[in-house]
């Protein structure tokens, strides 16, 4: 007799912890959308430039340490 959804479901995630790994899911705003777009846009006006930039200037600088680490 073939397996259950829920069977197959439990034996997936069973393979997937077996290697470490395991499902997530996201909720995230619909890009498409204008009245996302337009909330996006509003968020990003009230941005603090300076301190973004700074921000970005800290972002690179620590990339900049997974360069040098050996994988």
């Amino acid at each position: 007799m073939p397996a259950s959804p829920a069977e197959r479901m439990r034996a997936l995630r069973l393979r997937r912890r077996a290697r470490g790994t395991r499902e997530i899911r996201i909720v995230l705003p619909d890009a498409r959308l204008e009245t996302v777009r337009a909330r996006v846009a509003d968020s990003v006006s009230r941005l603090d430039r300076l301190h973004e930039a700074d921000t970005l200037r800290w972002i690179e600088a620590v990339s900049e340490l997974d360069e040098t680490e050996t994988r």
